[in-house]
């Protein structure tokens, strides 16, 4: 898998995990303020399709993960 697979992947985990922690109709619901990561993520996804930086890019790129299928080629 690519780094932005990953992201892809990670990012929507994330989002989907801090719904079920803010929804107050949810089982794992712990507070409405869980609710700020997702706006948070929402808000990294944003500016990463501008700017093409994320900080967890850089830190799966460091650890080694290839940055897509045309890279390896080289």
């Amino acid at each position: 898998m690519t780094v932005e697979r990953y992201i892809r992947i990670i990012a929507g985990l994330f989002i989907l995990l801090s719904l079920s922690l803010g929804v107050e109709g949810s089982p794992l619901f712990v507070s409405k303020w869980a609710l700020a990561f997702t706006a948070f993520v929402g808000a990294n996804l944003f500016q990463f399709g501008f700017s093409n930086l994320c900080p967890l890019g850089i830190i799966l790129k460091k650890l080694g993960v290839p940055e897509s299928a045309a890279s390896c080629a080289r």
